[in-house]
């Protein structure tokens, strides 16, 4: 059994296992800050139907 070589294997695993790791850490916070946006745009929206109720209610299309 060749111990060097199972020893870096081992080491090469664990590094890819922190690099994924940090990436998928780094893709959550992403979504949590287009999550917190989204929750922003929906309140503006929200506050906009408050103020003028008939906005984006009708609309007038030609055929």
């Amino acid at each position: 059994m060749d111990i060097p070589a199972l020893s870096m294997a081992l080491a090469n695993v664990s590094t890819a296992n922190d690099v994924g790791m940090a990436v998928l850490s780094k893709a959550m916070d992403q979504s949590e800050i287009q999550g917190a946006g989204l929750v922003n745009m929906i309140d503006a929206a929200a506050m906009e139907r408050s103020v003028n109720p008939s906005v984006g209610s009708n609309f007038d299309m030609l055929v």
